[in-house]
């Protein structure tokens, strides 16, 4: 008979997950991944790109001084943390299977609730990464957990349509809109990012479809794209992708991770990171001997409670906060009506 802790031992599970390929997130590719190795880390700021000129000197005279740009301030990392018990009857399954089938199934519905923690733990951390993208500052208010972390957008690089300015509006100038934003950049975006609200809003504005008319083509976001960068303009792609807030009642919430009423645009230059810490758990690991274990940037675990109730649980934490030195050349745009 099997203990629950040996079939699940705490390499095997760091191993299976370090391994496992989860979902792709669009906020992995604009914020890579970086694990270090403290609870805080150092929220850079680029400072302009335009070059700050030189004089000229007479010969033998000392040169002028500069002064770095460039800021940086400390912020801790947010704890993100998960769990879900093992029910008895699973448990007395697992200790005690009838046939190799079902102690399969029974190991295999425990993996599934690793991979559930470990998807939980990367939505939350894709949340604070399009809250940056799409508004400059993340908000946190939960558990007993108050913070705002202002990553300090110029206030000029943010601008919120109202009335017949936004773009659901027949009356409104899109375009007009995306020319005037870009020339009050220090650098040029090339890319946009947005929801398909805003793509099919663009898509039935009259005077996009009277271009498209003019040029014989069909409104799609490739043709879009396409007439965008005839003016210069960046390329549109829309994210849509959502996720589950379960409430006190254990009903769920369904939300977006990008706004659907926003159009941010940016360059190509990579707009941050996303950086990973130790977890509690995992300090305590490797301060009690534990160097052979590899540890990713989720830190999942099999454990059981002997306090009132007994039970046995899976969890999965993480300690992460985006880093956005590029924050000073994003230009975000509120264009359609905020949902209430």
């Amino acid at each position: 008979m099997p203990a629950i802790l040996d079939l699940f031992n705490q390499k095997t599970v760091l191993d299976y997950s370090r391994n496992r390929t989860y979902p792709a997130l669009l906020g992995e590719q604009l914020f890579t991944s970086r694990k270090v190795q403290g609870l805080e880390f150092d929220i850079l700021s680029a400072g302009s790109k335009i070059p700050v000129v030189a004089s000229v000197h007479a010969f033998d005279t000392e040169a002028e001084t500069g002064s770095r740009e460039a800021s940086k301030s400390a912020q801790e990392l947010g704890y993100i943390k998960r769990k879900m018990q093992l029910k008895e009857k699973d448990l007395i399954g697992l200790r005690n299977p009838r046939t190799a089938e079902e102690q399969n199934y029974l190991e295999q519905m425990v993996y599934n609730d690793i991979d559930a923690l470990v998807n939980g733990v990367n939505a939350r951390v894709e949340v604070m990464r399009m809250e940056a993208l799409a508004n400059g500052i993340i908000e946190i208010d939960e558990n007993n957990l108050s913070l705002k972390v202002d990553y300090h957008v110029p206030a000029g690089n943010k601008k919120t349509l109202s009335g017949t300015g936004l773009w659901s509006d027949s009356g409104s100038d899109p375009i007009g809109n995306m020319q005037a934003w870009v020339n009050s950049m220090d650098t040029k975006p090339t890319r946009a990012i947005t929801s398909n609200d805003v793509v099919i809003a663009l898509l039935k504005h009259p005077a996009i479809l009277d271009l498209f008319k003019t040029m014989g083509q069909l409104a799609t976001l490739g043709n879009l794209n396409s007439l965008l960068a005839s003016f210069n303009l960046p390329v549109i792609a829309a994210y849509d992708a959502k996720y589950r807030k379960q409430k006190k009642d254990g009903t769920y919430d369904k939300l977006r991770y990008f706004p659907r009423h926003k159009f941010v645009m940016f360059g190509d230059e990579q707009l941050g990171e996303t950086i990973y810490g130790p977890t509690p758990e995992e300090s305590r690991l490797l301060a009690g001997g534990s160097k052979d274990m590899k540890v990713g940037n989720v830190f999942t675990t099999v454990y059981e409670s002997s306090l009132d109730p007994v039970g046995t649980w899976t969890k999965a934490c993480a300690t992460a906060m985006p880093s956005f030195p590029e924050a000073e050349d994003v230009f975000q745009a509120a264009v359609l009506a905020e949902e209430a």
